[in-house]
């Protein structure tokens, strides 16, 4: 049997997935159902920079860091990401559907870790705290966010003077943003771009926040 002919029948299944979804959100965006979990619990096998070591790698993140995961979905980034910040850092899951933050909440304890805790919660609604986190990431979430500015002014808010935000698209996701849309919110916000990985339609940018001396 061809390579091929094993990984056809889950390469149908996602892009009828995905179509689905897409209908669904034409009307208005929203979030992946919780029985589509299955749809972002794997990295995509397309693109590099969707990849949850590629996004945790380029973060540089270290021991006792703070990490907010938002809109963590089923958690393929939070054990990754409580890792690498070690048993002295924190990661935050958040996420609006609690079906989504019980997944990732089995799949860190399954793995052992202890470091991490969840919020049902909306980006954008106020719930964080400021000058929290040292990192925040936000992978292929913001276009099902309906109030995206307010979004990017409390991760602005509740990230730390030269804090790192990832921002992670990919065109596979129904709510796909343009490199353009992405970077006008977050210099908005006040932001401003530190670093770019991959093309057009599948990247990653780092959004720095102006350390209290910058100019």
């Amino acid at each position: 049997m061809r390579l091929w002919d094993i990984f056809l029948p889950g390469v149908v299944a996602f892009l009828i997935a995905a179509f689905v979804w897409r209908l669904a959100s034409r009307r208005r965006s929203i979030p992946c159902p919780v029985w589509l979990r299955w749809l972002v619990e794997l990295d995509n096998p397309f693109t590099k920079t969707n990849r949850a070591a590629f996004i945790v790698e380029t973060i540089a993140l270290s021991s006792g860091m703070t990490v907010l995961d938002a809109g963590c979905g089923p958690g393929r980034l939070t054990a990754p990401l409580a890792r690498s910040v070690g048993p002295s850092g924190r990661v935050v899951a958040l996420d609006i559907q609690p079906g989504m933050l019980a997944r990732a909440k089995a799949k860190t304890e399954a793995a052992g870790y202890t470091n991490v805790e969840f919020l049902a919660a909306a980006l954008g609604d106020g719930m964080l705290p400021a000058g929290r986190f040292d990192r925040a990431v936000l992978v292929t979430v913001l276009g099902e966010i309906p109030d995206r500015a307010a979004a990017l002014a409390e991760l602005f808010r509740t990230l730390k003077p030269g804090g790192i935000l990832a921002v992670v698209e990919v065109i596979f996701d129904p709510h796909f943003q343009s490199r353009a849309a992405v970077t006008n919110l977050a210099l908005s916000a006040g932001f401003r771009e530190r670093a770019f990985f991959g093309r057009s339609l599948a990247y990653v940018i780092h959004f720095e926040k102006p350390g209290e001396n910058a100019a």
